[in-house]
């Protein structure tokens, strides 16, 4: 089974998961997780052409929105600091949605991947589907 290591080559999520405040990014973090989470209990695999589309939704719509506010906060002018909450959230939206992602394509895989690591390899090949493919390796090249 991938782990966050094995694919992304590195740790956890870093020294910015603090306890401390809530940032701006709270109450968004906290709706991407709960979408991830109903989307994941409600799951029902696809059939068919079906497949790759649903599997692209789960990377666009799913992995893309929750490694995009991850992106904005390291990027942005002043420093954001996550709460050690919303690190737990961004990452479990974010392995949500990539297991979703595998089993759109028949593989069983409870995804276990750092933010961080995959918000890294989203910048390196700008495009969010090579993102989910390169951390899931689903499907195989």
């Amino acid at each position: 089974m991938a782990t966050e290591e094995s694919a992304a080559g590195g740790g956890g999520d870093g020294p910015e998961a603090r306890a401390e405040a809530e940032s701006v990014y709270a109450e968004r973090i906290r709706e991407l997780a709960a979408e991830a989470r109903r989307k994941r209990e409600a799951f029902d695999a696809p059939e068919g052409d079906e497949r790759v589309e649903r599997a692209a939704e789960c990377a666009r719509d799913g992995v893309g929105p929750v490694l995009s506010v991850y992106v904005e906060a390291r990027t942005a002018a002043a420093d954001v600091a996550f709460s050690a909450a919303e690190h737990r959230l961004l990452r479990r939206a974010l392995n949500d949605w990539l297991t979703l992602y595998a089993r759109c394509h028949g593989v069983e895989l409870d995804a276990d991947f750092a933010v961080r690591a995959a918000a890294e390899l989203l910048v390196e090949t700008h495009d969010v589907h090579d993102t989910v493919q390169l951390l899931t390796r689903v499907p195989e090249r």
